[in-house]
């Protein structure tokens, strides 16, 4: 059974910083591409950071290129978001997900999905 399981969202002042953590199992985590997605009320869960297999290859949404960074940890079956400077606009539910290949961009790419974490960014 493949669990990905989320932690590290809270509440914090806008310019303030959160790492997120996932931590999976029940997959072999160092053969796929792990991502970050972020979801609001209403909205679609949107693309914000992917990692290949080694950890090497890294893309992230223009709206957190030079602010978040994701990376991983193969011993350690964990993949992590650095989320710095935050914004208000920031704010959502943030999943982790396992694409089950080498990369992958698209949400529906991704096979498997953790339950969320909040992050909120106040003003």
């Amino acid at each position: 059974q493949v669990q990905l399981v989320e932690s590290g969202g809270g509440l914090v002042q806008a310019g303030g910083s959160l790492r997120l953590s996932c931590a999976v199992s029940g997959l072999t985590f160092s053969s796929t591409a792990m991502g970050w997605f972020r979801q609001t009320p209403g909205q679609e869960r949107e693309f914000v950071a992917a990692v290949g297999t080694s950890g090497a290859v890294r893309y992230y949404a223009n709206s957190v290129k030079g602010r978040f960074t994701i990376s991983r940890d193969n011993a350690k079956n964990t993949v992590y978001l650095q989320m710095n400077t935050l914004k208000p606009e920031d704010s959502a539910v943030y999943y982790c997900a396992a694409a089950g290949a080498a990369m992958a961009l698209r949400r529906n790419d991704y096979k498997y999905w953790g339950q969320g974490t909040q992050v909120t960014v106040s003003a």
